[in-house]
């Protein structure tokens, strides 16, 4: 009787395996149920958070609705409050979020001092803004 030969096994492949990034620093919060693990946030301030750590309140005042990159103006629609020539403002959006102040306002194509709700407003702009970003007012 003959035995039957074992058939030889391969040598195992060895493989090169991502260097695994280094993680965010975890921030660990008691809570009612355990502990919660958040992400720590960069320590910069952007100016909308500058403003309200400095003790004043912020006023939504309107919508972004169009931008024109050659003029460099913006298209806001009014839907509270009202805006006026020498107000400062706060413009915050996805990808946005600058503060200055109002320079020039335009109602279909005439300067104007002030601006009140429900009118479409040209707001001279020193960076580009996108549709949807809010525009807040500083109290």
């Amino acid at each position: 009787m003959k035995k039957k030969k074992k058939p030889k096994k391969k040598a195992a492949k060895t493989r090169k395996r991502p260097v695994k990034k280094a993680k965010k620093k975890m921030v660990v919060k008691k809570a009612k149920r355990g502990t919660v693990k958040t992400k720590k946030k960069a320590g910069k301030l952007t100016p909308s958070m500058k403003v309200i750590a400095s003790g004043s309140s912020l006023e939504e005042v309107g919508v972004i609705t169009h931008y024109f990159p050659h003029v460099e103006a913006a298209v806001v629609k009014m839907t509270k409050g009202s805006l006026m020539v020498g107000d400062e403002i706060i413009i915050k959006g996805h990808t946005t979020d600058f503060k200055e102040k109002v320079d020039s306002i335009q109602l279909e194509h005439v300067p104007i001092t002030s601006a009140s709700i429900g009118q479409e407003i040209g707001l001279k702009v020193k960076t580009k803004v996108r549709e949807h970003d809010i525009v807040y007012k500083i109290v």
